[in-house]
């Protein structure tokens, strides 16, 4: 690598972290936590599969909503490096009136190589929109500042409801907690679902909430006295290779369908049949990966019966079919 380079390894997917004033360390932290616990095989003992590290628009002292600052050692001489570069959120993103960029974010931005891609964490998306990147795209931001994202930039397909979306080489997420669900994402895409699902598991935190989940649940932690779903969940997923009914998991409450249906919703923000599917195009991801098993095998195995059906659920979640996501996962494991 060059003389003077902010990264030090560059066989390793390069991630460029950028902290403006009045940030939030969280999402700082998120980052540099998730991908940092990427390992080669899965395991605490492999390579480390990313370089992190943090710029700002100036090296130096970067204020927080805390009662302490971060010292960011790099300038946004880190963007023109990075392979993935991640815009956090700001409390200046709160007060933004015009849908362009500042000077400076505009001067940083310039440095972003083509194919870079480029993600957000909550308000974060205000500067991807004012940087075009977002235009006639789908993005969301965090649902409390949605109206005013889309006064600024009607030009973007804004979905407030969703955890995050996947613009292949542009991606949002809503709040920080969505941006730990965002970044496992990226890590699937990069390196596959054991990859992430270790990390999952050492950050403990759930390894996969779908995009498409709804960021606002109306009631996500149930009052003491009120019935909960956790326990139909878990019996339905020892069973994903069999017909489940919507009957069965309400019987597993001791509710009936209506109220479970009500409360399913609730806690977990999709339909429990809609909720069953993806846990099962979550499976066969995990078997295409995992197995040599022929496609019709993988169906049965988890849940959807047939390669005709596992074909349509599964290009409805991932725009790909399960052969071209087992070739490419394949060579991207070879690879690594």
């Amino acid at each position: 690598m060059r003389s003077g380079a902010v990264f030090s390894h560059p066989a390793r997917h390069r991630v460029a972290v950028l902290a403006r004033q009045m940030t939030l360390p969280i999402e700082l932290g998120i980052v540099h936590q998730v991908f940092g616990q990427a390992r080669a095989g899965a395991s605490a003992d492999g390579e480390p599969l990313y370089e992190v590290v943090t710029c700002a628009l100036r090296a130096g002292r970067v204020r927080t909503d805390g009662d302490f600052t971060v010292n960011v050692e790099h300038g946004p001489e880190a963007l023109a490096e990075a392979d993935t570069v991640i815009v956090i959120s700001s409390y200046e993103d709160y007060e933004q009136r015009e849908p362009a960029l500042s000077a400076p974010l505009a001067g940083a931005f310039a440095r972003i190589r083509p194919g870079t891609r480029v993600a957000s964490i909550c308000t974060g998306a205000f500067v991807l929109a004012s940087a075009g990147l977002l235009d006639g795209r789908a993005a969301t931001t965090h649902w409390r500042y949605a109206d005013r994202f889309a006064r600024l930039f009607p030009q973007v397909e804004l979905d407030a409801n969703v955890l995050y979306s996947d613009g292949g080489d542009v991606l949002t997420s809503a709040g920080c907690a969505a941006g730990i669900d965002l970044c496992l994402h990226m890590i699937r895409r990069d390196f596959g679902m054991a990859v992430a699902n270790d990390v999952a598991r050492r950050t403990v935190v759930p390894p996969h909430r779908e995009g498409g989940q709804s960021q606002y649940i109306r009631h996500p932690v149930p009052e003491p006295s009120s019935p909960s779903t956790a326990v139909a969940r878990a019996w339905a997923l020892r069973r994903l290779g069999e017909p489940v009914t919507l009957a069965q998991m309400a019987a597993q409450e001791a509710m009936s369908v209506r109220n479970f249906t009500r409360r399913f919703r609730d806690e977990v923000g999709t339909t429990p049949m809609n909720w069953l599917t993806q846990q099962r195009v979550e499976r066969a991801r995990e078997l295409l990966e995992e197995s040599d098993l022929p496609v019709d095998q993988v169906a049965e195995q988890a849940g959807l019966g047939t390669a005709a059906n596992l074909r349509k659920h599964f290009h409805a979640a991932l725009g790909t079919s399960p052969t071209t996501y087992r070739a490419a996962f394949r060579e991207l494991d070879t690879v690594a």
